[in-house]
């Protein structure tokens, strides 16, 4: 649960005021400590979930889908590295569900929104038919892309998994998470947006699993339609 702390200064009276505001004269950097605090918390996309799982682009598609390119820190054990390690523990049976890489909070003072980022181990069956609302996109075994949330599934062959003949299928999502809501803006660019960040997140699991040719995944997002 977000906890949302009131920073507002408490008033104590008029003179006290005007004491501030004089001592203030002349100094830089003068505001409440509470100011301060939230503008500590306060990181960018490219700082999120460990610092390597973000890159420059999905940092800006992060702004596209939350509207703000300010965010909470993540915490210090939400990274693509302790995820891959858990998923390497849970290897080779499918997880049957999805487990948390890392969530994404818009910092204090902008709008509120979360964004879930997921891990699972698939069976690797890709033969079903996508819902209307997802395009599928050339990235891997499939990518879908809808307008809150997008997902990859790769294929990876590495040292990591020991003793095995056999590829992990790595399922990477991100969703807009909380209550359903309706996707505000534009459709199109809201799914490239969610393609382009849940791509950032497979790479780099990729690398920190040190898959095979990064589980063949490309060094960019794909986002033209398969």
């Amino acid at each position: 649960m977000r906890i949302v702390i009131n920073r507002r200064p408490v008033r104590v009276g008029l003179l006290a005021t005007t004491v501030a505001g004089v001592l203030c004269l002349g100094a830089t950097g003068c505001g409440g400590d509470g100011d301060e605090e939230a503008a500590d918390k306060a990181v960018v996309g490219t700082q999120l979930c460990g610092g390597d799982a973000v890159s420059a682009q999905a940092s800006k598609a992060l702004k596209v889908i939350t509207g703000t390119s300010r965010f909470g820190t993540t915490a210090e054990k939400s990274t693509v590295a302790r995820a891959a390690t858990d998923l390497v523990e849970a290897f080779p049976a499918p997880t049957g569900g999805r487990d948390d890489v890392c969530r994404i909070y818009t910092a204090d003072g902008t709008p509120d929104f979360a964004v879930r980022v997921t891990w699972g181990l698939d069976d690797g069956d890709t033969t079903g038919t996508p819902a209307s609302a997802f395009t599928v996109l050339p990235m891997g075994e499939e990518t879908l892309a809808a307008a809150n949330r997008a997902s990859v599934l790769f294929a990876c062959r590495s040292d990591r998994f020991p003793n095995s003949t056999n590829a992990a299928h790595v399922a990477i999502g991100v969703e807009r998470w909380g209550m359903p809501a309706e996707p505000e803006g534009d459709v199109e660019a809201l799914k490239d947006a969610y393609a382009t960040v849940a791509h950032s997140f497979s790479l780099a699991m990729a690398k920190e699993l040190r898959c095979e040719k990064n589980g063949g995944l490309p060094a960019r997002p794909v986002l033209d339609p398969a």
